[in-house]
């Protein structure tokens, strides 16, 4: 809509604003007519008008099996939108229009705001199943009929309210028509028995709807007066009622066709089960969270221990163990701290930037001053099953290049890059492609990553290749240093 209506009309961007409002609002006004609604715009030379939206009722058949947005047509071959543009009231047609061997009843609404009208709503009937209405199609109608004066008026949709009718009640859920003094003048079967849920032994119509409300729901001190104003229908708001077994989400729209309130609509639906699930999910996450934070304390538990061995190992004078405990500790540390960023998130999936650096900083301890590290580029969101073999994999080849990279006294410069892209399939971001170079001393003469014996580059060959299921090369470096050099698929549901 935004497209159409910057490229082929004059209306400003508050104007934009506010027919954004009203298609957010119009399945409502759709479903209470049983009609398809088209909404027309004219251009910004007058001469023709452009389909900038399109809605098709739940409640009915559908009179436009065609998709209508984007289309244009001249001035003077649609009358009753020139009429209800020029005269900015409501037009109906006398006999109704055939289209395709289906009888449709056109009726054209003007959309006002500030006192403009921005547009007109073509609502368009199909007549083919037309029967003797029923108490609940009365009311829907008569409902329908408030709604399109408001919206003529500008009255309607309220500022400041969108909603987001994946989330709100819908016209099909329940509906309850009130008088201007609250009293239930219709109650549809949904509706009933929603309030029956709650508790309610008797009709709903002649009930004040704002005191049963507050009666059903349960004593938690003193009584809500806004849930008495908001279940009377005074203010357009949203609220949910919660008794004893069951949850009701109500929306209330006031009506004033005239200027004046005649009463209100109030939308519900019982959300128990959808409120049950939510509760559940919410106990779920928590507990994986929980487990995380477990599992990070047990590994920096078995860390500390590696790493007290390691100290009395040294104090005997046998290097070579105190350094393999010192690597197991750093290995121990690097699923550490993925369990740690899990244990904060609601899903299990990292951002794998904060935890490069993190182990980028760790390994660098064993090197203060000497060697100096930094990342470039992005690794982005990774899954736990990927994150976790990578941040070891990511540990060793930089432990390994620290090692035996530099000498004692010799400084550098250790970099990690990342780089996301599309896969061999497609896909964005389906591929993580991550460098380690390093400006030390380089690759021993006949080195041969394959055969070599060191514990380290064996686990790394081991993770790349059978576990992430990509590749791993290591290779001397352009000028001094060696490169390193992972490529490993990321599938769209791990992003």
């Amino acid at each position: 809509m935004n497209d159409l209506v910057r490229q082929h009309t004059a209306l400003g961007e508050s104007d934009l604003e506010w027919l954004h409002l009203l298609v957010s609002e119009w399945q409502l006004l759709s479903d209470l007519s049983f009609a398809d609604l088209v909404l027309w715009v004219p251009t910004r030379d007058g001469t023709r008008y452009v389909s900038v939206a399109q809605m098709r009722p739940n409640t009915g058949p559908t009179s436009y099996q065609d998709d209508m947005v984007g289309h244009l047509v001249p001035r003077g071959r649609r009358p009753l939108l020139d009429s209800a543009l020029d005269e900015g009231r409501i037009v109906r047609e006398g006999d109704p229009e055939w289209r395709e061997e289906v009888p449709v009843r056109v009726e054209s609404i003007p959309v006002r705001r500030d006192g403009r009208v921005l547009g007109v709503i073509a609502r368009n009937t199909n007549l083919l199943t037309v029967r003797t209405p029923s108490r609940l199609e009365l009311t829907y109608l008569q409902s329908a009929s408030d709604l399109a004066q408001m919206i003529a008026a500008g009255e309607f949709p309220f500022p400041g309210q969108q909603v987001d009718m994946d989330a709100s009640p819908r016209v099909g859920d329940g509906l309850i028509r009130l008088d201007a003094d609250g009293f239930v003048q219709y109650a549809s079967p949904n509706a009933l028995s929603a309030y029956h849920r709650l508790g309610l032994a008797a009709d709903l119509v002649g009930l004040q709807l704002g005191e049963t409300t507050a009666e059903l729901a349960p004593a938690k001190g003193p009584v809500d007066e806004s849930l008495v104003k908001l279940a009377s229908g005074w203010a357009p708001r949203e609220a949910e009622i919660e008794g004893d077994e069951c949850v009701v989400q109500l929306r209330a729209i006031p009506l004033k066709p005239k200027g004046t309130r005649i009463g209100s609509l109030v939308l519900l639906r019982d959300v128990t089960e959808l409120r049950r699930r939510e509760r559940e999910l919410i106990t779920k996450d928590a507990t994986i969270r929980e487990i995380h934070h477990r599992v990070k304390n047990n590994l920096q538990t078995v860390a500390a221990l590696l790493r007290l061995q390691a100290r009395r190992i040294g104090a005997t004078g046998d290097s070579s163990a105190r350094e393999a405990l010192e690597e197991a500790v750093r290995r121990v540390g690097s699923i550490a701290i993925v369990h740690e960023t899990l244990s904060q998130n609601l899903d299990e999936r990292v951002d794998f930037d904060e935890i490069a650096d993190r182990v980028l900083a760790m390994v660098a301890e064993i090197a203060p001053g000497k060697v100096t590290g930094r990342r470039t580029g992005r690794f982005g969101i990774l899954p736990a099953e990927v994150a976790t073999p990578l941040s070891m994999v990511l540990t060793e080849v930089l432990q390994n290049a620290l090692e035996h990279g530099y000498g004692p006294a010799e400084q550098g410069t250790l970099e990690v890059g990342a780089v996301r892209g599309p896969g061999p399939s497609g896909g964005e971001d389906a591929r993580l492609l991550v460098t380690v170079l390093d400006d030390g001393r380089g690759l021993p003469d006949g080195f041969d990553v394959r055969t070599s014996g060191n514990l380290g580059l064996q686990i790394v060959r081991t993770l790349v290749e059978g576990e992430l299921g990509g590749t791993f090369e290591m290779v001397p470096a352009a000028g001094r240093g060696t490169r390193v050099v992972f490529d490993l698929p990321v599938t769209t549901d791990q992003r």
